[in-house]
């Protein structure tokens, strides 16, 4: 098990006793004292087995639902909120494999095939979804892998799965900012409260001042702290936070566009379509059918 954290901020996770292992495996489920927003000096390649909701990578919000596969880089915030009904528990949720940057450097010393990796490991900075199913696949067989060896055994497999995903060609980056923004022990536990008030609040009729009183700050102030931190200002995130929700439903529901827009905690349909048109792209009936289009491909194939 890990020790205990020296610095007093819970949010920062301290991972330095691997207990003379080059990697760590984990598996947890839901509610757990590990879904926090939080950051720690190592990589983390983490796979949703159960459970849908919201995840939190730097300054990227979106969707994960079982078979998302994610990796982020060290010292890059991240957290993945489930969505699920009061008293639910998942037992377990994730499977997830962290290293550090030592490792590689100093393998790659000897082997030189692991310089294969560098392209990768420099995008995880900004954190990376994979979106090939079939990788996806073949993770989740590996990290099984991973989890029922030890010794070079474990170590062989989690190369095999490294070198996949260095492969692959359909992955998504998430934050615009690096960890080198993001991650500051002192603010993170504050942070940290604001997501949640946040995401429990969201489709409400939520305000600065509301989130700023709950945390004890003037207004002014919060929203200094809450752009530095967070990477957005507050009303960009809690926009992009409902276009997330609105994409959830368009593309697993068949509600009509504009309960969609309420739902996701738009007060009117003319700036949900202006928010939604911004950050995707497109028109919310545009993207429900190009979600449409690809799962009729994914079927045919």
């Amino acid at each position: 098990m890990p020790k205990a954290s020296k610095v007093i901020d819970p949010s920062y996770e301290l991972m330095d006793d691997h207990e003379g292992h080059s990697l760590i495996y984990r598996q947890h489920g839901f509610p757990s004292p590990l879904v926090r927003w939080h950051f720690h000096k190592e990589y983390e390649l983490h796979l949703i087995v159960a459970s849908a909701g919201k995840v939190f990578i730097g300054d990227y919000i979106g969707n994960f639902a079982p078979g998302t596969l994610f990796l982020t880089g060290p010292n890059l915030p991240h957290n993945w909120i489930s969505q699920v009904a009061v008293d639910e528990v998942v037992h377990t949720r994730d499977m997830l494999v962290n290293f550090t940057d030592e490792v590689l450097e100093h393998g790659s010393q000897v082997f030189s095939e692991l310089n294969q990796l560098a392209p990768l490991l420099a995008r995880a900075s900004y954190g990376i979804e994979f979106r090939d199913p079939v990788l996806i696949d073949q993770s989740r067989l590996l990290l099984q892998r991973i989890a029922d060896s030890q010794g070079m055994a474990r170590l062989g497999y989690f190369f095999i799965l490294m070198e996949k995903l260095a492969a692959c060609d359909d992955y998504q980056l998430l934050s615009t900012v690096t960890s080198s923004h993001l991650a500051d022990e002192h603010n993170v536990d504050r942070i940290n409260r604001a997501v949640d008030y946040i995401f429990e609040h969201y489709a409400q009729d939520l305000t600065q001042r509301e989130v700023a009183e709950h945390l004890g700050m003037t207004t002014t102030y919060f929203s200094r702290f809450f752009k530095q931190a967070a990477g957005r200002g507050f009303v960009e995130f809690v926009n992009r936070l409902r276009v997330s929700k609105s994409c959830e439903l368009l593309a697993r529901s068949e509600l009509p566009v504009t309960e969609v827009c309420f739902e996701s905690g738009f007060s009117n349909l003319s700036n949900f379509n202006r928010r939604f048109q911004q950050l995707k792209g497109m028109t919310p009936s545009g993207y429900r059918s190009l979600v449409t289009q690809r799962l009729t491909e994914q079927n045919r194939a």
